[in-house]
């Protein structure tokens, strides 16, 4: 929370105060609704696309029950975390500015190592899946082109790989903007993409659903081929939803860009809701509008797998949102990677001027300089390279998706949250209280299990298609 008065030390070291700076002489300007853009921004991404097949996977019953679930369980762990932003009061303890701060000041270091791999494979496993995505959306729109040109029928068929080396250099770009409390123009601009494209999916299906007079779909969901390959797809499914909705990772990068007051915590907690609320009913609306418009024929990317044919026009502007919002969306996940090895670094080689010295450089659509270090430069590239490297090998949308959630949810989502709390509140894990977040933990972890089972299936049969 901010301070009335905070500390600034001048070239001659006289003291002088500045109304203006937080508690730690950071200012701090971030608002209900730019948190509010930077969690849509973060979780309306690739993971919407893949829900209506989600939902066709788990059928008419279970499928809009785990969009619900996942959501409950999405708002909760936000909720936990931002208590945890300061320790040890969550009003007006010391900042944890990042998820691993809270992790090492609350828990202890012992943990650390393990959460910190977590954290950045997850982040960085979603930056691989944002490039999938985007060149899947690119090519969608010259596919969309040429069915319109040549008739439904003909083959259209389209490589992605170029379209992935294009996305990786124009990131290489965008990857020297220095931080989050630069990028709120850029998640205000990929939050309005999102609502564009998710608007477009769930109106285009309803659309379907009028002009088919009918509800497709079933209970059970798709048929299979054997009651094993059934609960793989489903467990597959499952880690779909679980990549689409959780944000954990950056709550804490999030909430510290707020200004205060009112208390952080508060405010995290109401951007929390609102974006919870929705994100929830443009998955509802995506994945079950989607489904009842094609059945068992639901493709896996409901922008992408030519459901849809016509308008032709409408097809490439959602397609054109998605891939200006996982623009943004790639860099809202690997900002966090970036200052954690560029302030790691800096305080290892504190003398080093590959590390810290800077140099202004004017990038496209800022309005100021940005400055840049040798480091930055080389990092961040090599991080982008690396990522579309990857994206180029293992180019499967579905199955990268389900698997990173599985990997991800209930480490990140779900353990570590209630951890942190229990030790934050000093509560006694034998009240009510203590057991019930100890169970929620403990089925969430087992849907972590069957959603990792059914997405490293689902990824090794279709390397070896």
């Amino acid at each position: 929370m901010a301070n009335n008065t905070s500390l600034e030390i001048s070239s001659t070291s006289t003291f002088t105060f500045s109304y203006d700076c937080d508690d730690d002489a950071r200012k701090r300007v971030g608002t209900l609704w730019t948190s509010i853009a930077h969690i849509i921004t973060a979780v309306i991404g690739s993971g919407v696309l893949s829900l209506a097949w989600s939902t066709s996977q788990l059928g008419w019953v279970v499928g809009p029950l785990s969009l619900l679930c996942f959501a409950f369980v999405t708002y909760v762990s936000a909720s936990l975390l931002s208590d945890c932003y300061r320790s040890p009061n969550p009003v007006t303890g010391v900042r944890n500015s990042s998820y691993m701060d809270a992790v090492s000041t609350i828990l202890g270091r012992k943990q650390l190592w393990f959460c910190g791999f977590l954290q950045y494979l997850s982040l960085y496993g979603a930056a691989v899946a944002y490039v999938i995505t985007t060149s899947i959306s690119i090519r969608a729109i010259q596919k969309s082109n040429c069915y319109h040109k040549e008739g439904h029928q003909a083959s259209c068929s389209y490589g992605d790989g170029i379209y992935m080396l294009l996305f990786g250099c124009v990131q290489i770009i965008m990857s020297q903007i220095p931080d989050f409390h630069n990028m709120k123009w850029l998640s205000i601009l990929a939050a309005i993409m999102s609502f564009a494209y998710s608007t477009i999916g769930s109106g285009l299906g309803f659309a379907t659903v009028i002009g088919n007079r009918a509800i497709k779909g079933s209970i059970s969901g798709v048929p299979a081929s054997s009651t094993l390959k059934k609960l793989s797809l489903s467990f597959q499914a499952i880690g779909d939803i679980a990549f689409a909705y959780p944000y954990a990772i950056i709550v804490l990068e999030i909430q510290d860009t707020l200004k205060s007051p009112p208390p952080e915590n508060q405010t995290m907690k109401k951007a929390s809701m609102a974006a919870v609320l929705i994100t929830t009913f443009f998955y509802l609306t995506c994945g079950c509008f989607g489904y009842a418009a094609f059945g068992n024929d639901t493709p896996g990317n409901i922008m992408t797998g030519f459901g849809f044919y016509e308008p032709y026009w409408l097809i490439d502007f959602a397609n054109a949102c998605i891939v200006v919002h996982l623009v943004g969306g790639y860099q809202v996940y690997s900002q966090p990677v970036f200052a954690f090895v560029e302030r790691g670094l800096a305080k290892k080689f504190p003398n080093s001027g590959f590390v810290n010295d800077f140099h202004s450089v004017k990038l496209p659509l800022l309005a100021t300089d940005v400055q840049v270090s040798l480091l930055r430069l080389c990092f961040r590239t090599a991080y982008v390279a690396s990522t579309t490297g990857i994206a180029m090998t293992f180019p499967f949308f579905n199955q990268i998706l389900g698997l990173l959630g599985a990997i991800g949810f209930w480490p990140l989502a779900i353990y570590f949250p209630v951890e942190m709390y229990i030790v934050q509140k000093k509560m006694n894990v034998w009240t009510t209280k203590g057991i019930l977040l100890r169970t929620f933990s403990v089925i969430c972890l087992l849907v972590s299990v069957v959603a990792l089972v059914g997405s490293v299936e689902g990824l090794v049969s279709a390397k070896l298609e």
